[in-house]
């Protein structure tokens, strides 16, 4: 029997969509059984005190919770949120409801093994529940309790190998795509890459020093399965600067329906003959496709990376062999000023280990942002504010017109007089002569 009654959030229950009221009802329920005899180290009733607390919420209207505090494990300063329940007499299991951060593998990749030990520590120190994944990638552990945070901390580090992720004002946990492990359109090794910065940057990680929060995040190729471009301070997208790799005879037996265009995604339903002036050439965005009799043509100075074409012929069309990543800068959720994509601020760069050359960037970049950075101000909040100028000076890159989107309206570059062939000085007469009224 449920220990409160929860008519509102019962109504969560109703309707065709899985509901997350189901599923703290069910772990209570599993928790009151315990037919696993765990030995609990939190009150067994956590779930149904969290259902309680939150329907008295959406019964007065305010939430009933504390946010904050100084909580954590010895010498971290972050990976774990302290949260508080304003109401502990009445929900004694959730006085304290502590969310802790684990540092997910790079990919999202675990074994069954791995997994099960995950849970088991949970269920034993913790709630149960989780959320897999938050924003940032991270394993999300919903709920503990002050007193079982050194001892998850102690489990995590030396029984699980593994660490606890990032929060508050530092390095967030990084995140990237799964790569060369199962994707043939990556031109980069994203998990590498993210995998070294990770231990490079441990330091900013577990102690916060920044102005705000910072993120990595790894895109593979322009896909974007991480969606890097807005969900990322420091945006890597793996790209190529040669050309298409084209296979004329598989272009044929597109166009001849021997191959099923995007992979047969799509076939389930018929969508008539294959069209590649229709579906490829006519779809390009920059218009550098064309065909001369049965031969695709591909003008790659104009090509944008977009991967359509690519995605819709894949044993027709590869990606270049010349492969590196882009970086873009500034990326965020709208909390002061408005929801930001990246800026685009190195075109391209080689990606290989040990990574160098994108270390020795990004030492610079924090550098430059914890001495200016106004408090709680995102990297991007403070490029807006100085100028992307000033942001390509501190990394040490010349200023490329790639980084420009539209020139005249851009408002982030100025030139200075040295860099201008003549400077300043001009005759205005010897202009008119060369541009008449």
């Amino acid at each position: 029997m449920a220990k409160h009654k929860t008519p509102l959030l019962d109504e969560l229950e109703k309707g065709p969509w899985p509901s997350f009221v189901s599923d703290i009802k069910r772990e209570a329920e599993s928790r009151a059984k315990n037919e696993k005899g765990v030995e609990y180290q939190i009150p067994v009733d956590v779930c149904d005190d969290l259902l309680g607390v939150l329907e008295l919420s959406f019964t007065d209207g305010e939430t009933h919770w504390k946010h904050g505090g100084i909580v954590g494990v010895f010498g971290y300063g972050g990976g774990v949120i302290g949260r508080y329940c304003d109401q502990p007499e009445m929900f004694p299991g959730v006085a304290h409801f502590h969310t802790v951060r684990v540092n997910q593998p790079s990919g999202l990749y675990y074994s069954t093994e791995f997994l099960n030990k995950l849970c088991d520590l949970w269920e034993f120190r913790g709630s149960g529940m989780t959320n897999m994944h938050g924003s940032t990638g991270d394993i999300v552990w919903l709920g503990t309790t002050t007193p079982q945070l050194e001892e998850i901390f102690y489990e995590l580090t030396h029984n699980l190998d593994t660490d606890l992720g990032g929060s508050g004002s530092n390095l967030r946990t990084p995140a990237c795509c799964l790569g060369m492990s199962r994707c043939e359109y990556s031109c980069i090794d994203a998990q590498d890459l993210c995998n070294d910065l990770t231990h490079e940057f441990q330091d900013f990680l577990h102690r916060p020093a920044f102005p705000y929060k910072f993120k990595f995040k790894m895109d593979g190729c322009p896909n974007g399965c991480v969606a890097s471009i807005a969900r990322s301070d420091l945006s890597f997208i793996g790209l190529w600067k040669d050309n298409i790799r084209i296979n004329q005879e598989a272009v044929k037996a597109y166009i001849g329906g021997e191959i099923p265009p995007n992979g047969g995604a799509h076939a389930g339903r018929d969508w008539g003959k294959f069209d590649i002036q229709k579906e490829i050439i006519n779809l390009c965005p920059t218009k550098c496709m064309w065909m001369e009799g049965d031969t695709l043509k591909i003008n790659d100075k104009e090509c944008n990376h977009c991967m359509h074409c690519i995605n819709a012929m894949p044993r027709a069309l590869r990606i270049g062999e010349d492969t590196g990543c882009a970086m873009l800068l500034g990326a965020k959720a709208p909390i002061l000023d408005g929801a930001q994509m990246g800026t685009l601020v190195v075109p391209f760069i080689k990606c290989e280990s040990p990574y160098t050359e994108i270390k020795d960037l990004i030492e610079k970049l924090f550098e430059f942002w914890m001495e200016e950075g106004k408090n709680r101000e995102r990297v991007g909040e403070t490029m807006k504010r100085i100028g992307l100028y000033k942001i390509l000076q501190v990394l040490e890159v010349e200023v490329d017109a790639r980084v420009v989107q539209e020139p005249r309206t851009n408002p982030y570059i100025f030139w200075k007089e040295e860099e201008v062939t003549g400077g300043w000085d001009r005759k205005i007469e010897d202009y008119r002569s060369r541009h008449k009224m």
